[in-house]
């Protein structure tokens, strides 16, 4: 019971993060001490962070770049070197090691311009391309693609409550 309790609390949160304890009570029909506390152990256990998905438009960001990469060998000492770089470049949003595609290393960034992916670009393969075998790029336009579905957590809900009935 409880860790249906935390499941509901969970996607109450990833509806809307700001909602009050108070309210996520009334909507859950349980104490706003329970919320809090259901609060607590989720921020420790499950929430890496509370943050908003912006529209990278907006942000006037216009591209977004898928990197696959495969490496000649992944080396674990590589990986603290990688963190780094990672770490170094704000505009890198997501990066992981990964099978598939006849790669191991997968990258995300968003680009202001092109100008601003190709500086990206070069310095990845200035850093990098002495570990890797191929890298292969897909870039996306985010004001001119037709987008098909947007980014967000939300349709995990639906998704969850899927597996769950059947």
């Amino acid at each position: 019971m409880k860790q249906e309790k935390l499941i509901k609390l969970l996607f109450e949160l990833i509806k809307n993060s700001k909602r009050s304890d108070r309210d996520l009570a009334k909507i859950l029909d349980i104490s706003q001490p329970t919320v809090t506390r259901l609060r607590k152990i989720l921020e420790k256990e499950a929430i890496q962070q509370y943050t908003v998905i912006p529209n990278l438009t907006y942000l006037d960001f216009d591209i977004m770049a898928l990197t696959f990469s495969r490496s000649k060998e992944l080396v674990h000492p590589l990986w603290e070197q990688g963190k780094k770089w990672a770490k170094e470049h704000p505009n890198l949003v997501f990066a992981s090691t990964g099978q598939g595609i006849d790669a191991d290393v997968l990258m995300i960034s968003v680009h202001k311009d092109y100008a601003d992916f190709v500086k990206f670009y070069q310095e990845f393969r200035r850093d990098w391309g002495k570990y890797l075998e191929d890298y292969k790029i897909f870039l996306i336009s985010l004001s001119g693609s037709f987008i098909m579905k947007q980014f967000s957590f939300n349709y995990l809900i639906n998704a969850y409550k899927k597996d769950a009935s059947e």
